[in-house]
């Protein structure tokens, strides 16, 4: 059987049994995908190919896309002044904490970027199991501040790591700022033309739709964006996000869209992004001397600064809840992973430390995923 056929076949069956699996082990779905993804690599099922490679990276675009759908920019900036000071100050908190661990444990400068990136992609997930609790939108308020942190960083590393941290690493950067700033002035004169012709809306996404208009106007604005990126020489899954920004807050009118991007995403594409993840650890790599217990080490001081930080929004969640919000944000599984692979394709870490960022983004989704259940439970009995 051909190498094409066995991927195929192989990743047919992981998106058709990891929910199945999920149910019976009561392991979340995703670190699933990621597990059967190494064992299907470790038994010569699944291996390197560049459109299983070309599929995954559109997974994790999409992934983002996905993220940014959970970012309303009118809801945002009508957020209380005091909750967006606290978030900032959040993510200031994070990062101090990760730089004086890089400095004092002399670890690779990358350690100051990684340790306290945020990603509400998988806190998507825990919206649809938990729905709409206190804890979820506040953990979604304050991971949009930091996801858009963490995106910004993410594109500042690759460009650095690409072109070096030179004349055109600082041309980049200027052009980065200015494409920020163009966004600015795009949203203002789309909330203004919206404002005095509100038909367009209905136009571009009718309500009565029997041509999927709502997906086809979606899809265009999330390749767009991703080919504006790579014109600018980008980090093209800050294009992605942007693009979801862009119809979460623009055609909030369509209430069904959100849902049926979600179903497509984490139905097809999504999956075939971890799995991919799995496919590229070498379960084997296990055995190395001090992987297990440096993935331990980096997961732990990743959930320690969060606790830290999120002691700021007590008096909002109350003691107990505050822990939910720094569970929430210590999964940052893709960007986690998206920078890690940027640092070992540029020799920034070794493939020790690849390995054991890989290994940590899994440990932290299984165990947040099961604190947050158990947590939550506790907290709900304690209450009753």
């Amino acid at each position: 059987m051909s190498e094409e056929i066995l991927i195929i076949f192989s990743i047919s069956f992981i998106i058709f049994a990891s929910p199945l699996l999920s149910r019976i082990t009561k392991i979340p779905t995703i670190p699933l995908e990621i597990m059967l993804g190494a064992f299907f690599l470790s038994v010569s099922l699944l291996s390197e190919h560049a459109i299983f490679d070309l599929v995954a990276e559109l997974g994790f675009l999409y992934l983002m896309l996905l993220a940014g759908l959970e970012v309303d920019l009118k809801k945002l900036i009508s957020t209380p002044v005091n909750i967006l000071k606290k978030s900032i100050l959040y993510n200031v908190i994070l990062f101090s904490l990760s730089f004086l661990i890089t400095w004092y444990f002399d670890l690779s400068k990358i350690f100051i970027v990684i340790l306290p990136l945020i990603s509400i992609g998988v806190l998507a997930a825990l919206k649809k199991e938990y729905g709409d609790e206190e804890w979820i939108k506040l953990s979604i308020i304050v991971g949009l501040i930091g996801e858009i942190i963490s995106i910004s960083a993410l594109t500042t590393v690759a460009a650095g790591l690409e072109l070096g941290f030179g004349l055109e690493f600082a041309q980049t950067m200027v052009l980065f700022l200015v494409f920020l700033v163009a966004l600015v002035f795009v949203y203002k004169l789309f909330h203004n033309l919206i404002w005095w012709y509100p038909g367009i809306k209905t136009y571009l996404m009718p309500k009565v739709d029997h041509q999927e208009q709502d997906i086809r106007v979606s899809m265009a604005i999330f390749f767009v964006m991703i080919g504006v990126m790579i014109i600018l020489h980008l980090e093209v899954a800050f294009g992605a996000f942007i693009a979801g920004t862009f119809i979460k807050t623009f055609f909030e009118h369509n209430k069904t869209l959100p849902a049926k991007l979600e179903s497509f995403g984490f139905g097809w594409l999504v999956p075939i992004f971890f799995v991919h993840v799995g496919a590229s650890f070498e379960i084997n790599a296990l055995f190395h001397d001090g992987l297990v217990q440096k993935a331990f080490l980096i997961a732990g001081a990743m959930l320690f600064i969060r606790l830290i930080a999120a002691t700021l929004f007590i008096k909002e969640l109350g003691r107990a809840k505050f822990v939910l919000l720094a569970l929430s944000h210590s999964m940052p599984l893709t960007l986690l992973i998206a920078v890690s692979t940027l640092a070992y394709h540029s020799h920034s870490i070794t493939q020790f430390y690849y390995y054991a960022f890989i290994l940590a983004a899994i440990l932290e989704v299984l165990f947040v995923m099961i604190s947050i259940r158990i947590y939550s439970n506790i907290i709900e009995i304690n209450q009753d």
